[in-house]
């Protein structure tokens, strides 16, 4: 094939390539969506969150989240936070609701929600922050590792930064059911038939100890999740005797078969509706 021919190869294949991503104007939102094919951070006019007075039982979580962000929002050090534990106590809505307390206050404060199967692009997501004036909190909602996933290299190139070092204006919030990110059946299985144990879970198990900050959400008891009702019912403005919020909610508990805070809001969403209040 000719020198010419290649040329006009090259020419063609650049004509139709994607331009690069450009950043997006940031002060027009709170909040940005990362997607991929083409490359984009889609702004979120309206973020899905409560107020982070309305979580309850997550006290020294909650303060040691906010603690951390404001620090982070302010320019200081902080840690990336590993938020871990039951199903549906809060993890996300604590992320969530810790940035829009913050933000308020800190208004250059943005986050950037990140899908775990967009991980293997994160590192085209961080050139389009970095260097921004803004400070960022990177948000993987549910993060968990399976056997030969090897997205979590991708991860590790957050938490760890490789040779560019991770943005300053960048911290990482992950939320997941596991504690070392991956299934302790898998842990225990490549422990015992691996012939060198120790370093065949290492890099994967490791990866939940580069995150500063871990966070533990525990199940509720009864009385906590009464309580959570009864804030939602407080702030909404649901009027409700307790001996009837009582019985309902335990019944609903009941019937799921578990009890949470996920739970707790659904009863409540169900109450709000048969009361005719709305949420919004």
């Amino acid at each position: 094939m000719s020198k010419k021919t290649l040329a006009r190869i090259a020419a063609a294949l650049e004509r139709i390539s994607p331009a690069p991503e450009v950043a997006p104007a940031f002060e027009q939102a709170s909040a940005f969506v990362w997607h991929t094919g083409p490359d984009r951070l889609e702004p979120v006019t309206s973020v899905n969150r409560v107020d982070v007075d309305l979580l309850v039982g997550v006290d020294r979580s909650r303060d040691t989240l906010i603690a951390n962000t404001v620090q982070f929002a302010a320019g200081l050090p902080a840690n990336n936070a590993l938020l871990w534990g039951a199903r549906g106590m809060g993890k996300s809505s604590l992320v969530k609701a810790v940035h829009g307390a913050v933000h308020a206050t800190h208004p250059q404060l943005k986050m950037v929600e990140v899908q775990r199967e967009d991980l293997p692009s994160i590192g085209r997501c961080l050139n389009l922050l970095r260097g921004a004036p803004e400070r960022f909190i990177l948000f993987c909602d549910d993060l968990s590792f399976g056997h030969d996933d090897a997205h979590y290299k991708s991860l590790k190139a957050v938490l760890d930064g490789g040779i560019e070092g991770r943005p300053d204006n960048v911290v990482l919030y992950a939320t997941s059911n596991r504690r070392h990110l991956m299934p302790r059946d898998m842990i225990e299985n490549e422990r015992s038939s691996a012939i060198s144990p120790s370093e065949a879970v290492e890099e994967k198990v490791s990866l939940s100890d580069r995150f500063g900050l871990w966070l533990g959400f525990h199940p509720c008891d009864q009385d906590e999740y009464l309580q959570m009702i009864r804030g939602y019912c407080d702030a909404y403005g649901v009027a409700i005797e307790d001996a009837t919020l009582r019985a309902e909610a335990i019944e609903w508990q009941a019937t799921r078969g578990s009890r949470s805070g996920r739970v707790a809001w659904q009863y409540f969403t169900d109450l709000a509706g048969r009361r005719g209040v709305k949420l919004s």
